[in-house]
């Protein structure tokens, strides 16, 4: 039997998607790539936005017509804010919400044996026990994902992932613990710390378990050299936690603290929990304690009611910020979401002419800020081949600049001293060093 996978959205569903494949490999089925013929299609879906939505439909439609007698598993954030929606989808034999993944491969089982339809969607918003998807097995990576939380408590106003993901839960500390040696012991060398909300983590453990003290924890383990954090609210760095975490010797200077808008009005309305100056001061701070930070962020566009003078504020500040990258979206609005109801929807033109005006100031700043390391030598981790060329290698520096170098012995995998030569739009030209 043969299993195939469609991952659509964020790293946490990557990193489920690889252990529900695991489960899979474990049962005796063997792994397939999407576009091929499977007797098993499981889609994990995102419901950020509608075009997530759309996708996991057009993922359902491309399954069946590969194999329509496959079974067709739709699982995560999309078929649990709307499980009778996929559920009516033709060809769905399994429909599994976000936190009914771990048995998977039993419910396909099922639903073929039985020849009939399997729903299991449970109520996330009372659920708060962590769901353990592990990973035990790993191939070809050079970095891994470890998720440490679940859930949301944040319900900012066009959000649905917290209907989607349900309350804060985290993972005991002692299974990341455990995880992160495990991954030591595979040769991995650097891990990225993931989740939903990960600034929660430990709010709803005992012991005074926190971000925090997880990450010295992690700091301690023999074999991992670098340690990355995911997405992270502004809020989480207080003067406190900055001083702490500069004693740590493994965390990347690399943070993407999400923004989403520089106007305070826009900000309230978005129910965000901080004003463009409280995030500013956090960013100025990372950058005065910690050599090397590199900061980036979200922004949405057209959020329901910005006026073109909230848009103008937006981009001053970002302008006079100078972060290191931006992610740029248009606002879309989610049914059951308060920013949905507000009636100053925004033109779509408009939309596109504003997201427009601000990926040109990402490339600019983003140019600039890769242009501050040019002849610099810094140390890269190499992951893969670029685009299959014979002698190029692309890797990250600590700080998450993307570099590709010639080597002509395979380094992927590998730590070397790159000299920093010529940027190419989003990543720099490097030069091995330490091979010479």
């Amino acid at each position: 039997m043969k299993v195939a996978f469609a991952t659509l959205g964020c790293r946490v569903n990557q990193y489920e998607s690889e252990a529900m494949v695991e489960k899979f490999i474990r049962e005796g089925y063997e792994v397939a790539e999407f576009h091929d013929f499977s007797d098993v299609y499981v889609i994990n879906t995102c419901t950020v936005t509608n075009m997530g939505d759309k996708k996991s439909r057009q993922m359902i439609g491309r399954a069946r017509r590969l194999n329509e007698k496959a079974i067709i598993a739709v699982v995560g954030c999309y078929a649990q804010i709307a499980p009778g929606e996929v559920a009516s989808i033709e060809g769905v034999d399994v429909v599994l919400g976000s936190r009914n993944k771990g048995d998977i491969v039993y419910w396909v089982n099922r639903s073929r044996e039985e020849a009939k339809q399997v729903v299991e969607v449970s109520d996330v918003l009372k659920n708060k026990v962590f769901e353990d998807l592990n990973i035990s097995e790993y191939q070809d990576r050079t970095r891994a994902f470890v998720k440490i939380q679940d859930g949301c408590n944040r319900f900012c106003s066009y959000c649905l992932i917290p209907y989607a993901r349900g309350a804060v839960c985290s993972k005991a500390p002692e299974k990341i613990i455990a995880e992160v040696h495990e991954l030591a012991q595979n040769g991995f060398k650097e891990i990225l710390l993931s989740g939903i909300h990960i600034a929660s983590f430990g709010l709803d453990l005992e012991d005074g378990w926190n971000l925090v003290r997880i990450l010295e924890e992690v700091d301690k383990v023999q074999g991992i050299e670098r340690i990355r954090i995911g997405s992270i609210d502004p809020t989480f760095f207080t003067e406190g936690v900055i001083e702490k975490i500069m004693s740590f010797k493994k965390l990347c200077p690399h943070f993407h603290l999400s923004l989403q808008s520089g106007c305070d009005q826009t900000l309230k309305r978005m129910n965000r929990r901080y004003t463009a100056q409280e995030y500013k001061a956090v960013v100025e701070s990372l950058r005065l304690n910690i050599k090397g930070a590199s900061i980036t962020t979200d922004v949405i566009v057209g959020f329901p009611g910005e006026t073109q003078e909230e848009f103008n504020e937006t981009y001053a500040f970002l302008k006079d910020l100078e972060l290191s990258k931006m992610h740029i979206f248009k606002y879309s609005p989610r049914k059951g979401t308060k920013a949905a109801q507000i009636k100053e929807q925004i033109d779509g033109n408009i939309k596109e002419e504003r997201s427009h005006k601000l990926i040109t100031l990402n490339n600019m700043l983003e140019e600039k800020h890769i242009n501050t390391f040019r002849g610099k030598c810094m140390n890269v981790l190499y992951e893969q081949k670029f685009k299959n060329n014979e002698d190029e290698y692309e890797g990250y520096t600590d700080n998450y600049i993307k570099v590709v170098g010639k080597c002509s012995e395979n380094i992927v995998g590998e730590f070397h001293m790159t000299k920093l030569i010529e940027p190419m739009g989003d990543y720099i030209i490097g030069q091995v060093q330490d091979l010479e």
